[in-house]
């Protein structure tokens, strides 16, 4: 793991777990990397479902992000299966809930009806306080990203159900191409301020004096 310094003070790093399907959640994940990386972050990046080490110290951490995608209307089983086993750990540090969805996109469409909206908004809180009683996890902040419909990725029977969904939240229904509506600016924006918070407690005193630091 890479560290920063800064005066007396060490950066520990960020790792940002993550669970992916069809690649949009990697990408938001890398780029959250990337803009975590300019802002002076030591970054690790994980796949929960692939790369999960055996012995996984969140210690290690300053803080925590965990992705995950949605599907038929439930997160990843290997974020749900992560988080419970880590739940304890990763509740000694700050960590973001990120819940990547299409029907966040619904949720934020400026060209939707107003009640769209809002039922694409519950449906939203809907799934992430699914996520958060199955696991018991408290995060320290959840944050809702789009997500992307990739229709030429998907097998027939999982086109059928996406096309189904996304004629409820009111997305693209046109099947012969992908549709990304992650808003990559506002990504942007909460790695910038997540780094600033993380940069900020690591030039504090008591971060600076705390065990394993």
């Amino acid at each position: 793991m890479v560290r920063r310094t800064f005066g007396e003070a060490t950066i520990k790093a960020v790792v940002i777990l993550y669970a992916t399907r069809e690649g949009q959640t990697r990408r938001i994940a890398e780029h959250l990397a990337k803009m975590l990386r300019a802002h002076d972050c030591a970054v690790d990046v994980l796949d929960v479902a692939q790369d999960s080490p055996t012995a996984f110290d969140l210690a290690r951490y300053a803080a925590a992000i965990v992705a995950s995608p949605v599907h038929i209307g439930k997160h990843e089983r290997s974020v749900v299966a992560f988080v419970k086993k880590h739940r304890a750990q990763l509740h000694r540090i700050p960590c973001t809930f990120l819940s990547v969805s299409l029907s966040h996109a619904g949720a934020v469409d400026p060209n939707a009806t107003a009640e769209r909206r809002r039922s694409a908004a519950a449906n939203v809180q809907k799934m992430i306080a699914e996520f958060l009683r199955q696991t018991g996890w408290k995060p320290t902040r959840v944050h809702p990203v789009a997500g992307a419909l990739l229709y030429r990725q998907y097998g027939v029977v999982i086109r059928l159900m996406m096309l189904f969904i996304a004629r409820l939240v009111g997305t693209s229904t046109d099947t012969t191409r992908d549709h990304e509506y992650t808003d990559w600016r506002e990504v942007e924006a909460f790695a910038a301020e997540l780094a600033e918070s993380v940069n900020g407690a690591a030039r504090s005193p008591a971060f600076a004096a705390s065990p394993g630091s």
